[in-house]
C-alpha cells in the first residue's frame, strides 16, 4: 500500500515537470535531455494563434531559478529583428526556455550569428535550432525591389539576393507578397544550409543525431507558424 503510494506521489511530480515546462534534467551530452522541444514549440503556438496562452516559466521562482542555476534552454531559434516576430511569445513560452538569435532576415553568413549558435548547440546543449523566418519581412521586400540599400544594410542584402533571383527565375509570373513569402520561405531552407557550411561543430552534432535544425515561416496577421521540415 505504501508503496504504491509513493508510486503514485512520483507519476504526480512527472506529469507537473511535464506541464510546467518540458524539460528534465538528468546526464546527457552534457547535463540536460529534452522532452520534445518541437511539441513544445508547436504546441505552444497552437495556444498563441488561439489565444489560450498559460505563460509557462515566467514566475519570480522561475527568474530566480535561472539566475542561481545557468540557463537550460531547450531550443534556439535564429529569427528576424522584425518587432512582429516576438519569438518567445509566439511559442507561450517563459525565462530561459529558448536561445534567441536575431538578426535582420534572420541570415547566418558572419562569425556573430554563427558563433552565437555554436554557443548555444555546443555549451547549452539544445537540441534544436529553428531557423524562423516570417511574412511581410522588409528586408526580403528590400531584396526583391533590386534597389541597393546603403551601409551595412547592403550586406545582409546581398546574402539574400542569390535566393530571391532562383525563386524569380523558377516562378517568373510571381508577384507582391506571393512572391515575397516564396522567398522568404526559399531563404530559411537555405540559412539551413548555411549553418551546416559554415560551421563543422554544428554539422558534426547533426551527423552525430544529436542536433536538429528545423525551418519555419511565423505568419505576423494570423499568428501561425509553418513549419518547411
Amino acid at each position: 500500500m505504501k508503496k504504491n503510494k509513493v508510486v503514485a506521489i512520483f507519476m504526480t511530480l512527472l506529469v507537473i515537470c511535464v506541464m510546467v515546462g518540458g524539460v528534465f534534467v538528468m546526464s546527457g551530452r552534457h547535463s540536460v535531455a529534452v522532452l520534445d522541444p518541437m511539441g513544445l514549440l508547436k504546441e505552444g503556438n497552437e495556444r498563441f494563434v488561439e489565444m489560450k496562452l498559460t505563460h509557462p516559466n515566467q514566475s519570480a521562482a522561475r527568474r530566480e531559478a535561472v539566475a542561481s542555476g545557468g540557463q537550460k534552454p531547450f531550443a534556439t531559434v535564429l529569427a528576424c529583428s522584425d518587432s512582429r516576430v516576438p519569438v518567445e511569445l509566439i511559442f507561450d513560452r517563459g525565462i530561459g526556455d529558448i536561445f534567441v538569435i536575431r538578426v535582420a532576415g534572420n541570415v547566418a553568413m558572419n562569425p556573430d550569428v554563427i558563433g552565437s549558435a555554436e554557443y548555444a548547440v555546443e555549451h547549452l546543449d539544445t537540441p534544436l535550432i529553428v531557423v524562423l523566418g516570417h511574412t511581410e519581412c522588409g528586408a526580403v521586400k528590400a531584396v526583391i525591389s533590386e534597389h541597393p540599400l546603403e551601409g551595412s544594410l547592403r550586406a545582409i542584402q546581398m546574402q539574400i539576393e542569390p535566393v530571391a533571383v532562383q525563386v524569380k527565375k523558377e516562378y517568373p509570373d510571381m508577384k507582391g507578397d506571393e512572391l515575397t513569402t516564396a522567398v522568404v520561405k526559399a531563404n530559411v531552407l537555405q540559412v539551413k544550409q548555411n549553418l551546416l557550411a559554415s560551421s563543422h561543430e554544428i554539422e558534426s552534432l547533426v551527423a552525430e543525431g544529436k542536433l536538429s535544425i528545423a525551418t519555419a515561416v511565423y505568419d505576423i496577421r494570423t499568428g501561425m507558424v509553418e513549419w518547411m521540415d
